[in-house]
């Protein structure tokens, strides 16, 4: 049994999420869902499943990333959507090259050979080229999908970084963060799955806005 544990972020997520859980019974990881006490439709659709549930203070994506990455005990973390986009085959091959290169945090890519994305619009498309560019050229980041949180890393390594952003800004400040600290980064080519159902909780244009605020913060103040 590889020693790892998936942080499911959910909200109101009572459709997908339970057919989630179905496809990963066979892997033998530790799943850690994390909601709000008041989403009672996801709670109620996931009461038979054996995952460990994980209640949230304080609201966001980014928030609910934190809470479950400080409450993992395992050698190995991966972020896994509650939406059904994220194909679990893809984690075997990204533990193999974390392990067989050994590197500390692997993010996957849907913008890499034998790659792509049913869910990515024009919009997000464009925002993520842009964003990581930023990336390449200001914070030296080798890696071609900035935005996508499809991410499997050592979880000591990465609870000391000390991530702070309890919203999208997440997405850009794990990377910036693993960069700045020496944290051996590689990169995997994926291919993201159309959701189940549920709408998409990201807002183009204002989490869009939030992370370019947040590019520009970081890269002036390095204690951010």
């Amino acid at each position: 049994m590889i020693d790892l544990s998936l942080i499911i972020p959910a909200k109101n997520e009572s459709e997908s999420l339970p057919l989630v859980l179905k496809e990963i019974e066979e892997y033998n990881f530790k799943k850690r869902i994390v909601l709000h006490k008041d989403d009672k439709k996801t709670i109620e659709a996931i009461k038979m499943n054996s995952s460990e549930i994980i209640y949230q203070n304080n609201k966001g994506y980014g928030d609910a990333l934190i809470s479950g990455i400080d409450n993992v005990k395992s050698k190995y973390f991966c972020i896994f959507n509650a939406d059904g986009s994220f194909d679990p085959s893809e984690i075997k091959k990204m533990i193999k090259k974390l392990e067989n290169e050994n590197l500390d945090i692997i993010f996957a890519s849907r913008y890499e050979k034998n790659s792509g994305s049913e869910d990515d619009t024009i919009l997000t498309f464009i925002g993520n080229k842009i964003f990581t560019l930023i990336g390449r050229i200001f914070f030296n980041l080798n890696i071609s999908d900035i935005l996508y949180t499809f991410v499997l890393g050592k979880t000591q390594e990465c609870k000391k970084l000390g991530i702070k952003s309890k919203d999208f800004t997440f997405c850009v400040e794990l990377p910036i963060k693993a960069k700045r600290n020496n944290l051996k980064i590689g990169t995997i080519n994926s291919y993201e799955r159309k959701r189940i159902a549920g709408l998409k909780k990201v807002n183009e244009f204002q989490d869009g806005l939030k992370i370019l605020i947040f590019l520009i913060k970081i890269f002036f103040n390095k204690k951010i």
